[in-house]
């Protein structure tokens, strides 16, 4: 398990100032107190204080005001209890108590996963405050989403380092007009989508980038199609508009193609004008999301349950486990316990994009912090315990859960055709989320035009995405995070999306014939689709010898060359690679035990149901079974 590198204890704990008796194991500490104060109620060398500081990136001279949650954690590595004076306990205390309970309801939820939405839908009414927009920047490769990311991070964040991080955060925040914007600095929509996959809904507003001289591209027609399934506000930012060849006409056409009509012309979409290289249209981007984000109304409790979201994280070899977080609701302190996915740890320092230590962060803000046992993946979301032990108990739980379904070998997958009428019958869905492929761009609209025709009252199709070409793995990861089926028609599934819709159990539905097709999601929305299935060849046998019994028939004493031969199974009997006959597994021995199957590498007696006079030594058995087509 990694854990942050540090000092041996044994190091520190048996030195006092005189290098006299063992010094106390209590003290008492108020909100604020200097090294020096900390060191003499301690009765230990200042360097031993600012040694601990040291690991975890604070370079503090003896004369530092350190708070009350430091203290602690300097306390702790050194084997010392930090208490507070009686007063200020009973204030704190109260003050505490409504966050508390809060906490405590939380606690109740079931503790294999935990959504943000599901805690901004508990919270109380009275005390959202409104909270800053959180942007993602999305686009076509080359048409400026780093070069605009950083000319905004130029213009609108002070460049200083503080702390000794000056690591990639991830995500950081500008202030426009006294208001702030949280940016995620992401690489694009597949981490937005991977995000959303594990349930954690991050951004509030995607700007797209599109250059004016290129316009609309696949990887931007795929980005908008990742936006609109995560149900976010996009605001189009017109890049490259200083270019010679720049037609923003052309492209504004092409915009409305998608759905995205511009307010300039009678539709809905903020389109704003930019030059990142120059910095030119820049300030009225910013302004533009603060509007949407003022008609949006975003809200949060910073005193309810605090829940958020991993943007990244990582093992530095001096700090041990880095992980940039975002806090979604509550407020995240210094010395707080967490739970992130499946791993846990107490916060023993905390950073703000900048690198400055801070010792609290409200919603919307993104933080740096230490103390987690190992590294989580990006978009878990991570939840506040009342202390470590509940902490390393729902991480265990979690761990326990993740290693049965990975143990669970017939996992249904998150929606299939043949399944959608029970789901739609026990309200579980009212969207038929579709992904389309199609060869041809003559034959994708009418697929479409005909699969949306096909909703009712009870249930709606919605198209997410459609698109000419292979089946690839950025269409695996939205059907994943909407739960959606993929449609394709008459192409074909490049490796890695086969793979990926494998392991996430996507359902990829391959068509020729376009009236089947149709044909195939009418009946599924009237739950009439009958389970399509197909002989699948799972092992074979080679023919060794040939024994005749009185009332068994002819048995083949087979050596089983590969796979698995199984009673009850289809068989084929090839001979010179030509199939000879076809027949059923009726009887399996291993000796004169009658077994179930027979694996790679042993003998076994059989008998084919109906064969007695066509088998001869040397014949090939393959052995089939019937699967169920995903």
């Amino acid at each position: 398990m990694a854990t942050m590198t540090k000092p041996a204890a044994t190091a520190v704990r048996g030195t006092t100032k005189n290098g006299g008796s063992q010094p106390p194991k209590t003290v008492t500490v108020g909100a604020h107190i200097t090294v020096r104060d900390l060191a003499d109620k301690m009765e230990r060398s200042p360097i031993d204080l600012i040694k601990v500081l040291m690991q975890f990136g604070i370079m503090a001279p003896i004369d530092q005001t350190l708070d009350h949650d430091t203290a602690a954690i300097i306390g702790e590595e050194l084997g010392v209890t930090v208490t507070w004076p009686e007063v200020e306990k009973e204030e704190l205390e109260a003050e505490a108590e409504a966050a508390a309970e809060a906490e405590a309801a939380a606690e109740t939820r079931p503790k294999e996963r935990i959504f943000v939405q599901q805690i901004l839908a508990d919270e109380s009414t009275g005390d959202l405050i409104e909270r800053p927009p959180v942007v993602a920047v999305l686009g076509h490769v080359d048409h400026g989403k780093t070069t605009l990311l950083d000319r905004i991070r130029k213009t609108k964040v002070v460049d200083s380092e503080a702390g000794g991080i000056t690591q990639h955060t991830g995500a950081y925040q500008v202030e426009v007009n006294g208001r702030k914007i949280t940016f995620l600095d992401t690489p694009g929509h597949e981490a937005f989508t991977a995000m959303r996959a594990r349930g954690a809904q991050v951004t509030d507003i995607v700007v797209l980038v599109v250059a004016a001289d290129d316009g609309i591209m696949p990887q931007t027609r795929e980005a908008a199609n990742h936006a609109k399934a995560a149900g976010v506000q996009i605001v189009v930012a017109l890049n490259k508009v200083d270019r010679p060849n720049a037609n923003i006409d052309r492209v504004m056409e092409e915009l409305s193609n998608e759905g995205l009509q511009a307010e300039a012309w009678g539709g809905d979409t903020i389109v704003v004008p930019v030059s990142a290289l120059r910095g030119t249209g820049v300030e009225e981007l910013l302004e533009n999301i603060l509007v949407v984000a003022e008609l949006e109304h975003y809200t949060a409790n910073p005193k309810g349950h605090c829940v958020g979201t991993v943007i990244e994280a990582q093992l530095d070899k001096y700090r041990g486990v880095t992980t940039t977080l975002l806090v979604q609701n509550g407020t995240l302190k210094q010395g707080d316990s967490i739970v992130a996915g499946n791993t846990w740890g107490r916060i023993k320092a905390m950073f703000d994009y900048e690198g400055k230590p801070i010792k609290k962060a409200e919603p919307s803000t993104p933080v740096v912090v230490l103390g987690l046992q190992e590294v989580p993946a990006a978009g878990e979301v991570f939840e506040r315990t009342k202390n470590d032990k509940t902490a390393r108990a729902v991480a265990a739980e979690r761990q326990e859960v993740l290693d049965r379904a990975h143990q669970e070998t017939d996992i249904r997958p998150q929606v299939s055709l043949e399944d959608l009428f029970a789901r739609i019958e026990e309200g579980e869905t009212e969207t038929l989320n579709l992904i389309v492929r199609a060869d041809v761009q003559g034959t994708l609209g009418p697929i479409m035009q005909s699969l949306e025709e096909l909703g009712n009252e009870e249930i709606a199709v919605k198209i997410l995405q459609a698109a000419i070409g292979d089946i690839n793995e950025s269409d695996v990861m939205l059907a994943e995070a909407s739960e959606a089926i993929i449609i394709g028609f008459g192409v074909g599934v490049d490796k890695a999306a086969q793979t990926r819709a494998e392991q996430s159990k996507v359902e990829i539905r391959h068509y020729d014939i376009i009236y089947k097709m149709i044909e195939d999601v009418e009946l599924a929305l009237t739950g009439m689709l009958e389970p399509i299935f197909e002989q699948v060849v799972v092992g074979h046998a080679e023919v060794r010898q040939l024994f005749r019994v009185r009332r068994g028939g002819l048995i083949a004493g087979c050596m089983v060359l590969d796979g698995v031969v199984k009673r009850n199974a289809g068989a084929r009997l090839l001979r010179d690679g030509e199939e000879i006959a076809t027949s059923t597994i009726s009887t399996l021995k291993r000796f004169a035990e009658d077994v179930s199957e027979v694996r790679s590498g042993f003998e076994c007696g059989l008998h084919l149901g109906g064969i007695n006079t066509d088998l001869a030594e040397g014949d090939i058995i393959e052995i089939l079974e019937k699967r169920q087509v995903r």
